[in-house]
């Protein structure tokens, strides 16, 4: 067992008061798992004005301010005068106000010797911080580096990226490359993809393969938006509403369809590089099939999707997959795109369909609006959860 973990929270605190997206629900993930566990456990944070380290205590603070426990401070001192949001700068201010050590960048490898026991392990999950300032800080003061890697779709599908996002993103995968004592890897897929890119720099670090865990809110009907009529059939797909995903082939479909299609809803908050499918979803009707929700309420969204005939997933690149499995835990069928990631963890339980056979995606719509889906029995599947993951993670931890 190490002596003690190090978890890098400034994803987390630099999306305070934002929806949490998929990546920031593994940062959480991490941080209640580390919180519960009896090894001692400390976190980091970048902010604008140097690094803060916080100890069990701060950890503890910091996780309750997250959750809504407790409510974000003022903004106080120097946190005035940033131009982060404003819930960013109550955050800062906290834990500036919690932290047993505020390191300066020159001197982060030094601070961290004297506060964080020698072997101990240094997590980061969220992608943020991943500089060679703090990697080699973190190995200069005898930690080891563990890097869970989503995806490295960036690399593979660069078309699909926000403008000037793909060098940055390369140029942490290939510190991580350089630095990483072990890398996670969320799927088999994504391992197989994060091994073959950096076997091309020379270095592959250790891999672990850890699905992620996927607990499922509460759905609250009450929290649906007010013209979503539960009662009627209707499909949903969930995610980014961004170039890999891939709206347009449904806007497609249900232009198709016509006018007596079923309600096609879609959930999520509007991405990057899309300016066709925003432009055809501004021009969306009142008596349009299909409506754009936006991004919903854990709980809201829950329900949405429980109450539906089916999820869309016509996704072109996944690292992993989280709506399917949330969808196929609710009992609610999926058609997605025949991608090997989504045969590896949904099996049997998942309709695949490849985007370039529109047609079994019509006919699959046109049937599951008069009568659900018999050809599937998503009752059966059982999800992967946050202990297993855990179990295989902290269990090969060194």
């Amino acid at each position: 067992m190490v002596p003690a973990r190090l978890l890098d929270l400034t994803r987390t605190l630099r999306r305070a008061g934002r929806v949490p997206t998929g990546v920031d629900r593994v940062e959480r993930a991490y941080l209640a798992q580390f919180l519960q566990d009896d090894v001692p456990v400390f976190g980091l944070v970048r902010t604008a004005l140097g690094y803060i380290l916080l100890d069990r205590v701060g950890v503890q603070a910091f996780s309750d301010r997250v959750h809504g426990d407790v409510p974000w401070g003022p903004r106080r001192g120097l946190a005035r005068l940033s131009r982060a949001p404003d819930a960013v700068r109550r955050a800062e201010s906290d834990m500036r106000k919690l932290a047993i050590a505020r390191l300066t960048p020159g001197r982060l490898g030094a601070a961290l010797a004297r506060y964080v026991p020698a072997g101990y392990a240094y997590y980061n999950v969220g992608h943020s911080n991943l500089t060679d300032r703090v990697l080699s800080g973190i190995k200069g003061s005898f930690g080891t580096v563990h890097v869970l890697v989503h995806d490295v779709i960036p690399l593979e599908y660069p078309q699909f990226q926000r403008a000037g996002s793909v060098a940055p993103f390369e140029v942490k995968m290939r510190r991580v490359a350089r630095f990483a004592d072990r890398i996670i890897c969320n799927s088999k897929d994504t391992a197989a993809r994060c091994g073959a890119v950096m076997a091309d720099w020379g270095r592959v670090p250790p891999m672990v393969v850890a699905h992620l865990g996927c607990p499922v809110s509460e759905p609250d009907m009450d929290d649906l938006p007010p013209e979503i009529d539960p009662n009627q059939a209707y499909f949903v797909t969930v995610g980014t509403i961004e170039p890999r995903k891939n709206h347009g082939f449904l806007l497609d479909l249900w232009d198709e369809l016509g006018p007596d299609a079923s309600r096609l809803y879609i959930s999520g908050a509007r991405g990057w590089e899309n300016a066709n499918v925003f432009a055809r979803l501004d021009d969306l009707g009142p008596q349009s099939r299909v409506q754009e929700l936006g991004a919903l309420s854990d709980a809201a969204q829950t329900a949405l999707v429980a109450g539906a005939r089916c999820t869309l997933f016509p996704t072109l690149a996944e690292g992993f997959g989280l709506p399917l499995v949330e969808s196929l835990t609710l009992g609610t069928p999926v058609i997605c795109n025949d991608l090997p990631v989504f045969r590896e963890f949904l099996g049997k339980y998942a309709v695949y369909a490849s985007v370039e056979e529109r047609y079994l995606w019509l006919e699959a719509v046109k049937s599951w609006a008069e009568s659900p889906p018999v050809v599937q029995e998503p009752e059966g599947f059982v999800a992967p959860t946050w202990v297993e993951h855990f179990k295989i993670v902290l269990g090969s931890e060194c």
